[in-house]
C-alpha cells in the first residue's frame, strides 16, 4: 500500500515528487511510501524547447529535461518508487484506499495525484465524470481539465498542472505540483502548515 501515487512524469508530477521526497527527514514523512508513474512518451515536453524558464539554460530541450528529472529524483530521493513504462487505465475505490490499474499491474494507495496532460484523449476510467472543458485554453484546442477546488478533485484525489486548469508554462506546472506536495505534507503534519526547504546555513 502506497501512501501516495503520482501519475505523470512530466513537470508537475516530477515537481510534486521532488518536494515530497525532500521531506524524507521530517518526522511525519519518514515512514511514507511514495511512488510515481514516470511514463513520459506522450508528454508535451517531448517536443518542447525552453528559452524562458527560470533556472534552465536557454536552448534546453524538453526531452532532455524529462530524462534528467528521473535521474535527479532517483539520485536525490531513492526512497521514492519510480514506475516506468506503465499507463494508468483505471482508478477504483475511495479515500483512504484506492486501486490503480495500469496496462501491466495494479497498485493500492491512500492518495492519488494526477499530473498528466490536458489533451482530450484523457481516458482514465473512474475519473471521466470529473472532466470538463479547459478554462484557460483556446476552445479550438479542445483541451480538458478535471473539475477541482484548489487542486482537490475529491477526498484523496488531487490534480496538478494543465489538467488542473493551469496554462502550459513550465514554471506554472512546476508550481502547481509543488503546491499540492506542500498541501499533502501539511495534511501528514496534522494540519500544521509545512514545506520542505534545504539551506546552506
Amino acid at each position: 500500500m502506497f501512501d501516495i501515487l503520482v501519475v505523470g512524469g512530466g513537470v508537475s508530477g516530477m515537481s510534486c515528487a521532488l518536494v515530497l521526497g525532500s521531506a524524507k527527514n521530517k518526522p511525519f514523512a519518514t515512514d511514507k511510501k511514495i511512488g510515481i508513474f514516470t511514463h513520459q512518451k506522450t508528454s508535451s515536453l517531448q517536443e518542447a524547447l525552453f528559452n524562458n524558464a527560470y533556472g534552465i539554460p536557454p536552448g534546453k530541450l524538453g526531452s532532455e529535461l524529462l530524462e534528467e528529472s528521473t535521474e535527479h529524483l532517483s539520485k536525490a530521493y531513492p526512497h521514492i518508487t519510480q514506475i516506468p513504462e506503465e499507463k494508468v487505465l483505471k482508478i477504483e475505490g475511495q479515500f483512504p484506499k484506492f486501486t490503480v490499474l495500469t496496462n501491466k499491474n495494479s497498485y493500492q494507495t491512500k492518495i492519488i495525484v494526477i499530473g498528466i496532460g490536458s489533451a482530450n484523449t484523457f481516458a482514465i476510467d473512474g475519473l471521466m465524470h470529473y472532466v470538463e472543458p479547459h478554462q484557460k485554453s483556446l476552445p479550438e484546442k479542445q483541451r480538458i481539465q478535471l473539475k477541482n477546488s484548489d487542486h482537490k478533485v475529491a477526498e484523496g484525489i488531487y490534480v496538478i498542472g494543465t489538467l488542473a486548469g493551469w496554462r502550459s508554462q513550465l514554471a506554472i506546472a512546476a508550481g502547481s505540483g509543488a503546491a499540492v506536495a506542500t498541501d499533502i505534507l501539511t495534511a501528514w503534519n496534522d494540519g500544521v502548515q509545512t514545506h520542505a526547504h534545504d539551506s546552506i546555513r
